[in-house]
């Protein structure tokens, strides 16, 4: 098992590399066939040797891969956000906050803004699950709610280049770097039930308007620092519920890690029965209350988006 572990990490460490070409790729099927051979067929001691040099120096320039801020990124993720606390600690100013105007998934306008949001207005947090298809993985957001400003959606995905789709192999693999994607319902939400045929339910948290201003601090450090120093995405280390769970934790959160933040798409669950959620309704009658996508096509392209989509869900609006 063991010897299969560690062909298919250095096969696949080639294949998904920053070789300069596609061809050069078959050097991983040459290592593979290479360590089969010594593992399974070679009598001779001294392979093992070449192999376990060829395997180290795999690790080593797998290691020294960089990520870059320098790419010919998709424009849903060119613009890294930022955010600046004014001096007074409460204001707090946002460039690049994405507010597309989406006609259909591919076709769009490009637009991003300057937002301002004051801490002392955040009074709690909303959380999404996003699936391409229903079952153990999904996509996981937040959106912070203002008493006097539109909600403020985070989401922490890829960054894919142009041409480029998610993998979740080659994810593992340094081939996306990280972006956390600050926007508008209207886009962050609209472009997944409207445009990529999503299915997206919004479940009311009951965290404190405290918790939340401290978790929308760690957030904008996050932003801020990867805006000045990219990162890689890690599907299973640096992804989207596995960097809310570790900032809910960093902002005070009790509680230990759960295979469902592994596998999100049981993460409302998990929500549910850690008490994070309204309990008053069983879970499955909350989850079937807590899809939006009807809501949010009728409210397509409204300036109340945030409220319409809001208007049907099991918990009154705060």
């Amino acid at each position: 098992m063991f010897q299969v572990v560690l062909i298919a990490w250095a096969s696949l460490a080639i294949y998904y590399s920053n070789l300069p070409g596609a061809g050069l790729r078959l050097a991983a099927a040459g290592f593979a066939a290479f360590a089969i051979w010594v593992f399974w067929w070679s009598r001779r001691r001294h392979m093992t040797v070449v192999l376990a040099a060829l395997f180290l120096g795999v690790v080593t320039w797998w290691l020294f891969i960089p990520p870059s801020h320098d790419r010919p990124w998709r424009p849903e993720v060119a613009v890294m956000p930022r955010a600046v606390i004014d001096g007074d600690g409460d204001r707090v100013r946002i460039t690049g906050v994405r507010n597309f105007d989406y006609r259909t998934r591919n076709d769009f306008t490009v637009r991003y803004e300057e937002r301002e949001v004051r801490l002392s207005h955040l009074t709690g947090l909303d959380f999404y699950v996003s699936y391409w298809a229903e079952g153990l993985v999904g996509h996981t957001f937040v959106s912070f709610i203002f008493d006097d400003a539109p909600p403020l959606s985070v989401s922490i995905e890829t960054r894919p280049e142009v041409g480029e789709g998610f993998n979740p192999v080659a994810s593992l693999f340094k081939q996306f770097e990280l972006i956390y994607v600050v926007g508008d319902e209207r886009d962050l939400v609209g472009v997944r039930t409207n445009h990529r045929g999503e299915t997206v339910y919004l479940y009311r948290l009951n965290t404190s308007a405290a918790d939340a201003r401290q978790l929308l601090l760690v957030y904008l450090d996050r932003i801020n620092e990867l805006a000045d120093r990219a990162e890689f995405y890690h599907l299973l280390s640096n992804s989207c519920t596995i960097n809310i769970i570790r900032y809910a934790n960093a902002a005070g959160r009790a509680g230990r890690l759960d295979i469902r933040h592994i596998f999100n798409g049981l993460v409302d669950s998990y929500l549910y029965r850690s008490g994070r959620m309204d309990t008053t309704l069983p879970f499955d009658e909350l989850r079937r209350r807590s899809l939006i996508n009807e809501a949010a096509q009728a409210a397509d392209g409204a300036p109340d988006f945030s409220r319409r989509i809001r208007e049907s869900l099991p918990t009154p609006a705060r």
